[in-house]
C-alpha cells in the first residue's frame, strides 16, 4: 500500500467486536475496500492478542505489505505492540504519545514497516515532522471531533487539520476521531483527504456497505 493513496484507515477493535466476529468483520472491511487496518486489542492477555493475529492473517493471504509496495489487499497494523508487530513479518506497527519511542520501533522493526504515531496537538505534529527521515511512515491527527473510542480527549477540532497542511508535511497525515459518514464532509469541507474510521464502521451491521459508503465520499 503507497500510503500517499491511502484514504480510509479502519480499525478492527476488541471494544466493538467480540474476538469471535473479528474474522467476518475483518473480512468486512477488506470487501469494502478499507486501505489500512489496524488491531487494537487493550484488554486482552499476549497469548489472546497473538490468537486474535493469528485469526486473520489468513484474510490477507500473505500478503502484508510494506509501505512502498504495491497490491489488491488493505496493509495490516497493530496497535501498540511492538513485541507483537515484530512476531509477524510484514505487519505495521502505529503507536501512542506514551507507547513505545517511534526512534526505537523503527530501530526494531527495520527500514521497510509502516510505523504510525498518533498526535494530539499542532507541538506534537511539530515534533513528529522533526524525527528523523525515515522514522515515521504516517501520522494521525485528533481527536478532531469528540469520540466514543477515545471519550477521555478533547477534541482538537477542525481548525487544526488546515495548520497541518500549512505546515507540507512530508508524511501523509491521518485524521481521526469521531469521524463517520455524518461528519465526514465536515472533515473534507477542512482539508481532510485521510480520515481513520472507527464506530461508525464497527456499530454498522453491514461494514462493508458502511466502508463502501465512506470511500465515496472521500476525495480521490
Amino acid at each position: 500500500m503507497n500510503l500517499e493513496s491511502a484514504r480510509l484507515y479502519t480499525i478492527l477493535d476488541t471494544a466493538y467486536v467480540s474476538p469471535g466476529r473479528w474474522p467476518e468483520t475483518c473480512q468486512a472491511l477488506i470487501t469494502g475496500g478499507a486501505d489500512l487496518i489496524q488491531l487494537r486489542m487493550k484488554k486482552e492477555t499476549a497469548a489472546e492478542r497473538r490468537t486474535l493475529v493469528e485469526t486473520v492473517l489468513p484474510l490477507f493471504g500473505g500478503r502484508h505489505q510494506t509501505e512502498e509496495t504495491g497490491g489488491g489487499g488493505p496493509s495490516l497494523i497493530i496497535n501498540d505492540n511492538i513485541t507483537l508487530a515484530q512476531s509477524f513479518p510484514g505487519l505495521g506497527l502505529h503507536v501512542g504519545q506514551d507507547d513505545t519511542d517511534p526512534r526505537l520501533a523503527r530501530q526494531v522493526l527495520g527500514p521497510d514497516r509502516i510505523l504510525g504515531l498518533s498526535t494530539h496537538s499542532l507541538e506534537q505534529v511539530r515534533a513528529a515532522l522533526e524525527l528523523p527521515a525515515g522514522t515515521l511512515s504516517y501520522f494521525a491527527v485528533g481527536p478532531i471531533f469528540a469520540t466514543p473510542t477515545k471519550p477521555d480527549y478533547k477534541p482538537v477540532g477542525l481548525p487544526i487539520i488546515a495548520q497541518v497542511a500549512t505546515l507540507k508535511p512530508a508524511l501523509p497525515f491521518f485524521c481521526i476521531g469521531g469521524i463517520g459518514r455524518e461528519t465526514l464532509p465536515r472533515a473534507i469541507a477542512a482539508g481532510a483527504r485521510r480520515v481513520v474510521v472507527v464506530s461508525d464502521i464497527l456499530r454498522d451491521p453491514d461494514p462493508a456497505a458502511a466502508v463502501r459508503a465512506l470511500r465515496k465520499l472521500l476525495p480521490e
